[in-house]
């Protein structure tokens, strides 16, 4: 008779303990491969919108003047009255060492202009770059292609009293108001875009920018020596990250992979326990059995390797369901977890051949106690039994 054979008998005569251990080694796989799996899809997802959510370094000029803010944020030390950057310059942003981790820059001139009997803060934008760094803003109407159109915020619209497909008058020429802002709480609402250079020439800044925003905000990103090089490249500008906003997001993140990595840990602890128990007491209960086989001639090696091909069997198979019921527990997870209501569950080979492995190893390692145990029966006390 073969060992494989014996083993699978086993298992058969025992079906209602195999299934208890099966479900217990499977709740724990599935248990890790919904928090990995989670985690992934999250990290992807975060990353998604962490990519979205706008500029995380900020290029302004040096300076030791007084300090204003630009939506929410400190620009630390930006006066009209001083020297501005050269926009040839920001090309040079390309060239960092970690250039494949910037989604986008966008150059901005700042200048005040008297609009309607208001003086109104006007920003010259790169509408390209800027509506694909904040990718947040909703528009009512259309963002401005031509020189000669505008888009409000919504507080500016309202101080103007202008809509879209109205008129405004900027330094005696006719601008038309193509879209509207919707309310985002951010200095962006009480503020005029208008397109870069149609902006420069208003504000006799050709060829310069007041600042820029660099989008470069992903998780890993390093974040600190991207604003190294940058300022390397561009010396004579002062480069800042928004350190608030980088650190918060992947300390949070940080925070939810270790507590994952913490309740895996757990789930660990507690399938090996359930094999440990369940094979000792299989071992236990099969007493007058291990006896006679050997009393027939088995060695201590084939009492051993019965009962770990009974445990990488039913590991194998609890490795195996594990990984689906822990993908089908992480795709009704995550539409509650994740930010974003389309975010997309990530299958990953590495995770599925780790189920089943870890599986196999926890059921290996928690069942090699009992099976030494088993080996070392003594056959004479075993056979008394009978």
């Amino acid at each position: 008779m073969k060992l494989h054979t014996i083993a699978l008998n086993n298992l058969k005569r025992r079906k209602a303990k195999m299934a208890f251990l099966t479900i217990g080694l499977m709740v724990g796989i599935g248990t890790i491969v919904t928090l990995l799996t989670l985690t992934t899809s999250m990290s992807r997802d975060i990353e998604h919108k962490m990519d979205e959510f706008g500029a995380n370094i900020l290029v302004t000029p040096q300076s030791n003047g007084l300090a204003m803010n630009y939506g929410g944020i400190s620009l630390g030390g930006v006066t009209f009255d001083q020297r501005e950057i050269r926009e040839a310059d920001l090309a040079r942003i390309a060239t960092i060492a970690n250039h494949r981790n910037i989604s986008a820059v966008s150059p901005k001139v700042l200048g005040s202009v008297p609009i309607g009997g208001h003086d109104v803060l006007l920003v010259g934008v790169n509408f390209a770059s800027e509506l694909k760094m904040k990718q947040w803003w909703r528009i009512f109407g259309d963002a401005p292609k031509g020189d000669n159109e505008l888009l409000l915020g919504s507080d500016a619209s309202k101080a103007l009293n202008a809509a879209s497909g109205d008129t405004l008058q900027i330094k005696g020429e006719a601008f038309k108001v193509v879209g509207v802002l919707d309310q985002t709480g951010s200095q962006d609402d009480s503020l005029v875009f208008a397109p870069l250079r149609k902006a420069q020439k208003l504000l006799g800044k050709e060829g310069k920018i007041t600042l820029a925003e660099v989008a470069a905000l992903c998780s890993g990103c390093p974040i600190g020596d991207m604003v190294v090089q940058i300022a390397e490249k561009l010396p004579d500008a002062k480069v800042s990250a928004i350190q608030q906003v980088v650190e918060g997001r992947l300390k949070a993140l940080d925070h939810f992979k270790r507590f994952s990595y913490a309740m895996a840990g757990v789930v660990v602890f507690i399938g090996s326990l359930i094999v440990f128990v369940t094979m000792m007491g299989s071992v236990n209960e099969r007493t007058t059995e291990i006896g006679v086989f050997r009393a027939i001639g088995f060695r201590k090696s084939h009492i051993m390797r019965i009962i770990l091909l009974e445990a990488a069997l039913v590991s194998l198979l609890a490795g195996l369901l594990g990984y689906g019921v822990g993908m089908a527990g992480a795709r009704l997870a995550l539409p509650f977890m994740a930010e974003a209501k389309d975010a997309k569950l990530l299958w990953d080979a590495w995770v599925a051949g780790g189920s089943i492995a870890l599986a196999l190893v926890l059921g290996l390692l928690a069942s090699l106690y009992p099976a030494l145990h088993a080996s070392r029966m003594d056959p004479t006390e075993a056979l008394r039994a009978l």
